[in-house]
């Protein structure tokens, strides 16, 4: 069903005014690697990067977070053009808890939460939410928290989190190195490109943040039960995870990706700079050359909708490891495939 539901979104987005893709380059593809993993081919094309939404168009669409909240929300700005020259496959899913386990497994990998001792984060009920910079009950670093065990249940079907920037790339170059294919991180312009699916709202699947009940694991009324002093900013209604989902619970984009609104924060290979937008290149952006944070983008489970729009960039420290962040990879296409 959704693979019909694809092709024909797919199809009519390529007369979209802020939307393009190559000629010929429309016929859904997919393929899988040897840890399972699916990727979905997203044809080359153009289109508009960021968000020019004004503090007083966001504090009235979000009524509950307050104008301040708004006025410094520079970095998605201007609003500019990106091509995407050469077609990429992208993980349709987030890697998995059971595919990054067969990669250490088959690899001798160390993660970092486990190679330098100080482990991760993780959930803890009968943590004091007064030592906590976030004021909840997140707690680490802790050698007890890991990727195996961010302190609630999850399934080898579930978003693997607790996961630095570093285990990410360790991961694509082990890949690239056994199958003799470039896997990566996607750059934050190719993340965004392949999110939007050839929209323009605030998240595919358009601009009311309760569109999100059907097609991302965010900060709904589930979670909100075990986050009471934050009901203001939950979705109004259910949908059905208070922490991780198995990936492709929820409805796709029209280029067949799940989850690419919330579950986990999603690395990219960038370096931030929260004025980068202004001197982009229109064509393949890799970011600045240096910095201090990689981005992340897509929002988790515990996300309030307003950090999950497509536009929305995050950063964190390479080595940050964290209940809310995993990630999804890119393999680039070969010369007959573009």
């Amino acid at each position: 069903m959704w693979a019909r539901v694809t092709t024909f979104l797919f199809a009519a987005l390529m007369v979209s005014p802020v939307w393009s893709v190559e000629s010929g380059k429309t016929s859904p593809k997919e393929i899988e690697n040897l840890l399972g993993m699916k990727f979905v081919l997203v044809p080359s094309g153009e289109f508009m990067m960021g968000s020019d939404e004004s503090a007083e168009a966001l504090a009235s669409a979000y009524p509950q977070y307050g104008r301040e909240r708004f006025v410094e929300l520079v970095d998605e700005a201007p609003v500019h053009k990106v091509r995407i020259t050469r077609p990429f496959y992208l993980g349709q899913h987030e890697v998995t808890v059971g595919q990054f386990r067969r990669f250490v497994e088959a690899s001798g990998y160390q993660p970092e939460s486990e190679a330098d001792g100080t482990g991760g984060y993780g959930y803890n009920p009968d943590y004091d939410p007064e030592k906590s910079e976030r004021g909840d009950a997140f707690e680490g670093r802790n050698p007890r928290y890991s990727w195996r065990n961010p302190g609630f249940k999850q399934g080898d079907d579930h978003p693997v989190v607790n996961v630095t920037w570093n285990d990410a790339v360790a991961m694509s170059k082990w890949l690239s190195e056994k199958e003799g294919k470039k896997y990566r991180l996607p750059t934050e312009a190719e993340w965004e490109y392949a999110a939007r699916a050839g929209t323009r709202t605030r998240y595919h699947s358009g601009n009311d943040p309760q569109s999100l009940l059907k097609a991302a694991n965010t900060f709904a009324a589930d979670t909100m039960m075990r986050w009471p002093q934050w009901k203001d900013y939950a979705l109004a209604g259910h949908d059905g995870f208070e922490f991780t989902a198995p990936v492709g619970s929820f409805a796709p984009n029209a280029l067949g990706l799940y989850d690419m609104h919330g579950n986990a924060w999603e690395w990219c290979a960038d370096w931030y700079d929260d004025d980068y937008y202004a001197m982009s290149p229109g064509y393949d952006p890799l970011g600045p050359a240096s910095g201090k944070v990689r981005v992340r983008r897509g929002g988790s489970w515990h996300t309030w909708s307003f950090y999950a729009r497509s536009s929305y960039r995050n950063w964190n420290s390479p080595e940050t490891r964290y209940t809310l962040v995993g990630m999804r990879l890119l393999r680039e296409a070969d010369a007959d495939e573009r």
